[in-house]
């Protein structure tokens, strides 16, 4: 009997084991540069005011939270990423998809976007804040243009990348366009459309942080992290950059990992 449970106790033990590797793993490099930030900080390479310790930026971090101040500065960005990039993913994903099944829309878009996308986005601030003022507005608006890009590019390598051999093995059954464009082409080219997003989501953050700086937003992580270099409050700065690297690592792994698993992965497209 105790052989019998032993033996039925050793699958969880190992998985046990996997869990407690897997967390050191991805829980090491942190630390790493947590006790490197640590060393430096103490050392005295910076001034304290402008490379303070781990622990008082956690304080602050708790008083800024505790206020309520973080909080708002948090959920105004966080409107801000969803409204632009919402743009980006629905005009981005339309755009590409169009791309990749006509011939007439890439001749036409390829030329365009293609020189139109490797400028930095930045540099589409001021017309932005020219033609649609300060605000809200410009920002949206300039996290929609400048991250719709790489979604474009890649729904359109996505869909170039079905296998013809499918396509005609579909219609051969008779799959309408309708079924051959949701049962074939969008299984097939997801995985190009959900690395598009990704960097797409990427490309947004850093615009919207950017842009937060300059288009006289009340509110607003860059807005924080501006306004803290003002002061030297760089424990303030140091917060706003956390929230951002956790919002960051939120969405990837509970928004596209999610979705990445009830689609591509059980549809078999990837391992």
């Amino acid at each position: 009997m105790s052989d019998a449970a032993a033996v039925v106790g050793r699958p969880d033990a190992r998985v046990g084991r996997q869990t407690w590797r897997t967390a050191w793993r991805n829980t090491f490099p942190f630390l790493v540069v947590a006790a490197l930030w640590e060393i430096v900080a103490w050392l005295g390479v910076f001034p304290r005011q402008l490379f303070p310790p781990i622990e008082d930026i956690a304080a602050r971090f708790v008083s800024l939270t505790a206020s309520g101040i973080l909080e708002h500065h948090t959920v105004d960005t966080v409107l801000r990423l969803l409204a632009g990039f919402g743009l980006a993913a629905v005009f981005g994903v339309a755009i590409g998809v169009a791309m990749g099944r006509s011939r007439r829309a890439e001749d036409i878009l390829l030329p365009l976007i293609s020189i139109v996308a490797p400028i930095p986005g930045l540099a589409y601030a001021p017309l932005f804040l020219l033609w649609f003022g300060l605000g809200n507005l410009p920002s949206i608006l300039l996290v929609g243009f400048v991250s719709a890009f790489p979604v474009i590019f890649n729904s359109w390598t996505g869909v170039k990348a079905v296998k013809e051999i499918w396509l005609r093995s579909a219609q051969a059954m008779g799959a309408d366009d309708r079924r051959l464009f949701r049962q074939v082409i969008l299984p097939g080219a997801l995985p190009y459309i959900l690395t598009g997003l990704r960097l797409g989501l990427a490309q947004a953050w850093r615009i919207l942080i950017a842009v937060e700086m300059l288009a006289a937003v009340p509110w607003g992580l860059g807005w924080l992290i501006f306004g803290a270099r003002k002061f030297l409050d760089t424990d303030a700065m140091m917060s706003g950059i956390v929230i951002i690297a956790l919002l960051g690592l939120a969405l990837e792994k509970f928004v596209f990992k999610k979705i990445e698993d009830y689609t591509v992965v059980r549809w078999g497209m990837v391992k």
